[in-house]
């Protein structure tokens, strides 16, 4: 008897650098994704040893059972929080000197930036291969800003996509798996934030965009990167409540959570995203990480 056929499962993979980077960066797409059935895994390539913790709240904690084990905490919190499955690389934070890496400064010997791509490639090979997912999240070329493990993230992220779905690299990693569309987060961007800060003036409430804004350096470059809008405002609440996990790295005060949730939700619904690649055919301006794919053959 011939087996009935079931639709494939939509997977999303959300590859970032530190426990916190999936709740600051996408976070209220991943959860529109659960909430819709569709299987997100986050992978975080280090675990935020080397960040500083910026709430003194948490100082006390911290100092008990140190950064790693708390952070490590935090975001198991953040992932119940997005329903999503989590997995750790494993390698170390590699720091980000105020003034920037130097060769008076350089970066610790253990840091993942230089870990070699034979050695980092490989776990997410594995991951890529048994989680098989169609859509991967990442950070651009840039990094997204230059802390050396955002930079890293995205030349591991797109070494292992090449090596997982080459059946004769690392064949003992599992069976090759091709994943369909490579996006990069590109949640930062100055419309955005410009449009959050003519809400508050027009509000007449004060803006903590001014000086972010009057410093930004505008790239030709960046015109065209933004390729897809999702609508997500409705999620925005589970994305805060995610971030406010890191208690480490967010504080409640500070410039995250200026803008109220509903504001945001008026005055910028989406989150952005530029799709580096496809290998389906798809229309520009995309409003679905899906698009092209929620009509593909099922599997028997």
């Amino acid at each position: 008897m011939k087996n009935k056929s079931t639709p494939t499962p939509l997977r999303l993979m959300a590859i970032h650098a530190h426990p916190d980077d999936e709740s600051s960066k996408g976070a209220a797409t991943t959860a529109k994704y659960v909430d819709e059935g569709i299987e997100v895994m986050v992978v975080s390539c280090t675990g935020g040893e080397r960040g500083d913790v910026i709430n003194e709240q948490v100082q006390e904690l911290v100092d008990l059972h140190g950064i790693h084990q708390v952070r490590q905490l935090e975001m198991a919190e953040a992932a119940r929080i997005l329903g999503v499955r989590h997995e750790w690389l494993g390698f170390m934070d590699s720091g980000f000197p105020d003034s920037g890496v130097t060769e008076e400064e350089p970066l610790p010997e253990d840091a993942f930036a230089l870990v070699p791509l034979t050695v980092s490639v490989p776990p997410l090979v594995k991951l890529l291969r048994e989680f098989r997912p169609q859509v991967v999240t990442t950070y651009d070329e840039n990094g997204g800003y230059p802390h050396p493990d955002h930079v890293q993230t995205h030349v591991i992220t797109i070494a292992a996509i090449a090596a997982a779905a080459d059946p004769e690299a690392h064949p003992e990693l599992g069976p090759d798996h091709q994943v369909q569309k490579v996006y990069y987060n590109q949640q930062f961007h100055k419309e955005r934030v410009v449009a959050l800060h003519n809400s508050l003036i027009e509000g007449e409430t004060e803006s903590p965009y001014e000086e972010w804004l009057a410093n930004w350096e505008d790239k030709p470059e960046d015109a065209d990167r933004i390729t897809t809008s999702v609508e997500c405002a409705r999620y925005f609440p589970i994305r805060d409540a995610a971030l406010k996990a890191h208690a480490t790295q967010i504080e409640p005060d500070g410039r995250w959570f200026a803008v109220s949730t509903r504001l945001q939700q008026q005055a910028w619904p989406t989150e952005e995203f530029q799709l580096a690649s496809s290998l389906v055919e798809t229309a520009l301006p995309e409003t679905d990480l899906f698009a092209g794919l929620r009509e593909k053959p099922t599997e028997g």
